[in-house]
């Protein structure tokens, strides 16, 4: 079984094993939303489904959805019934990946996590790793597969709500809270999405792209040693996150950077897959729901 990371070579092997097997491209770009469907269609790994962010992995229906923003979360029965109908069972080892450094596939993974499903990894280096190393690949549209039965089971990785980051943020001991975005957007120097820039306080600052190497694949935990540093220097080197929530931290990144909520954002604790998901997308008016907290910028934080 497979449920972090999966090799490009490792993916031949159970592809050509017929195991009970599904890819799932996420490929997706925040800026033109309508380009991850047409990337996907114009090449993908040979069998993989599509699994559009915005109109699968996430819930414009406020009724169908856990939280708000630009990616509302769905509820895991809706999600559950998705996964059925593209032929996911409980013992379907999944393989995500986008062609997108690993950012926006991590959703999936990170879902599935949620329902309880073990058996799904991400792809190391994505869809370029797997051309790079002789990787089928197609274009157009894949057969639809025959359903089977997902079954929901107690979640393998918790979401936290904005109340619960906000009623720990002055408690360092309780929570560590990573802003995976660029750092100029943490600074709020720059915010391209939404209209308040900076990030949460106390938030420590890992942009996504630092855990991985240069050839696009996720650095060995001996090769990353700024991600020992922040969680040591988040817990008073007393309580840091595990190394291997560190290492990967970039496949439980739900895909869609933002300010302080509306984002996807990693409250890390000893040995848990936790996600601090609002679905992306700070809005006007949010301070009442968060009690008051304001986005803090450098100098604040």
């Amino acid at each position: 079984m497979h449920t972090t990371l999966i090799q490009p070579a490792e993916l031949k092997a159970l592809l050509q094993s017929g195991a009970n097997l599904r890819v799932f491209d996420v490929s997706f770009d925040l800026m033109r939303p309508e380009q991850g469907n047409a990337t996907y269609l114009e090449t993908h790994l040979a069998g993989a489904l599509h699994a559009d962010i915005n109109r699968v992995l996430s819930a414009k229906d406020p009724r169908e959805a856990i939280n708000g923003g630009r990616h509302p979360l769905p509820r895991r029965e809706r999600f559950a019934t998705w996964l059925s109908s593209q032929g996911v069972d409980d013992a379907t080892q999944v393989v995500v990946y986008d062609r997108n450094g690993m950012n926006y596939c991590g959703r999936l993974w990170w879902m599935l996590k949620w329902c309880g499903h073990e058996a799904v990894a991400v792809l190391d280096g994505g869809l370029q790793a797997w051309v790079a190393e002789g990787g089928a690949v197609s274009s157009g549209s894949e057969p639809a597969p025959s359903p089977r039965h997902f079954s929901l089971r107690a979640p393998l990785a918790r979401l936290v709500q904005t109340a619960d980051v906000a009623a720990h943020l002055q408690d360092a001991s309780a929570q560590t809270l990573i802003d995976a975005r660029a750092t100029p957007r943490f600074r709020g120097e720059t915010e391209p999405l939404d209209p308040v820039a900076g990030h949460i306080p106390g938030a420590l600052n890992r942009p996504y792209g630092h855990n991985l190497t240069e050839t696009g694949k996720f650095k060995s935990g001996c090769a990353a040693p700024g991600v020992r540093t922040t969680a040591g220097r988040a817990h008073g080197g007393q309580r840091g996150a595990s190394l291997w929530q560190w290492r990967f931290c970039r496949a439980q990144h739900l895909g869609d950077g933002n300010c302080r909520t509306r984002s996807s954002r990693l409250v890390c604790g000893q040995l848990e897959r936790v996600v601090y998901d609002t679905g992306s997308a700070v809005r006007p008016g949010l301070n009442a729901e968060i009690q008051g907290v304001h986005c803090a910028h450098p100098a604040q934080s």
